[in-house]
């Protein structure tokens, strides 16, 4: 597996000041994407132990709120194994941060539904993200006013009461009305 870059003063990919892991490689290439250097899966810097490190220090600021991972694609099976020894050693030390995760992937159609890779690496996953911010970028539903997401087809999804209800529970907006938007679904 490899990455990209890894932004330790993120603004723009959830809530609050995050650190972000963009992943390397992608085969969902959306029209227009904003990232598209990134769909080559030797792009950028070989992931290791040291990297996850690297990740979990930066992570261990009072001001950065959570964990972002974004691409290329986090749930490509070449790079499921990664993300998931990242965010089991990031929930276990800081229980109290968010795991937001972008994907081209549908949550319930694809990734729950053991379309994508390993099954059971998914859903373990899964277990320790929170948000999941899934659908692909579709260039006609690009709407600039939406918050955490580019195009409209994309759904916010929290995840541990989608698990726990076992149906697809959109994130509540009570923490983006705080930010003066109206609604993340507008």
């Amino acid at each position: 597996m490899n990455y990209a870059v890894i932004k330790k003063f993120d603004i723009a990919n959830g809530p609050g000041v995050r650190v972000s892991l963009f992943v390397s490689g992608c085969r969902h290439h959306c029209k227009n994407c904003f990232n598209k250097e990134a769909w080559d899966f030797d792009y950028g810097y070989e992931y290791n132990d040291a990297v996850i490190d690297e990740i979990i220090e930066a992570c261990d600021k009072d001001y950065i709120t959570g964990l972002s991972l974004l691409g290329g694609e986090p749930f490509e099976p070449e790079n499921q194994e990664g993300i998931l020894r990242l965010v089991e050693r990031f929930d276990e030390k800081f229980p109290d941060k968010d795991i937001w995760c972008y994907t081209g992937f549908l949550f319930d159609k694809q990734l729950l539904a053991g379309a994508v890779g390993n099954s059971e690496t998914v859903l373990k996953a899964l277990e320790h993200i929170d948000v999941v911010v899934d659908g692909k970028f579709v260039e006609e539903l690009k709407n600039l006013a939406l918050i955490f997401r580019g195009s409209s087809n994309q759904r916010i999804i929290d995840v541990k009461k989608s698990l726990e209800q076992d149906k697809t529970i959109l994130l509540d907006g009570k923490w983006e009305r705080k930010m003066g938007n109206s609604s993340i679904y507008d």
